[in-house]
């Protein structure tokens, strides 16, 4: 397969988004009940095609990553959020969560950011070992914060600092 392109998602990316998006719904890594008939829209007041970066791969939609500010103050405008990420089975194990990926972070350092975060679910191995590759690192745990299938899930979070920022806390 050739490399996915990762362009910014259109309005016109709703149905293939929303597709996708059901086809790809997994209690590994969703906190929501499944979807089911009528379907909310993809796109809404607060999940904007601005806010999407698609990956397409042999001419169709093979995936999506939501990157967005995590809070609308100017004391965290240094931060960009990953608010979930797609790939449809076809395409995986083909480099499309890896090219998101990196889109995402050349994204946040081109609007200046300088931290990037996600959250994950704890059973979501393969998503972890994903991010841990792309140098993000755990920063907390919130155990047993989802209850899913009966079972009582940690939420994950990650971060790593971007293009040579580094931290200074106090």
């Amino acid at each position: 397969m050739p490399e996915p392109i990762v362009r910014t998602a259109v309005p016109a990316d709703e149905a293939a988004l929303g597709a996708l998006d059901r086809r790809t719904w997994s209690p590994l890594h969703s906190v929501q009940p499944r979807p089911e008939p009528p379907y909310d829209p993809f796109f809404d007041a607060w999940h904007v095609p601005d806010d999407f970066l698609v990956a397409e791969a042999d001419g169709r939609t093979a995936g999506y990553l939501r990157l967005v500010r995590p809070i609308p103050l100017a004391s965290n405008a240094h931060v960009r959020q990953i608010q979930g990420l797609a790939v449809d089975e076809w395409a995986r194990g083909r480099g499309v969560a890896r090219a998101l990926l990196d889109a995402a972070i050349g994204r946040a350092v081109a609007e200046g950011a300088q931290r990037m975060t996600l959250r994950v679910l704890g059973h979501n191995a393969p998503a972890r070992r994903l991010y841990e590759s792309a140098g993000f690192r755990v920063e907390g745990v919130l155990p047993g914060e989802f209850r899913l299938e009966g079972q009582y899930v940690d939420d994950v979070l990650m971060g790593r600092w971007l293009d040579g920022a580094a931290a200074t806390t106090g």
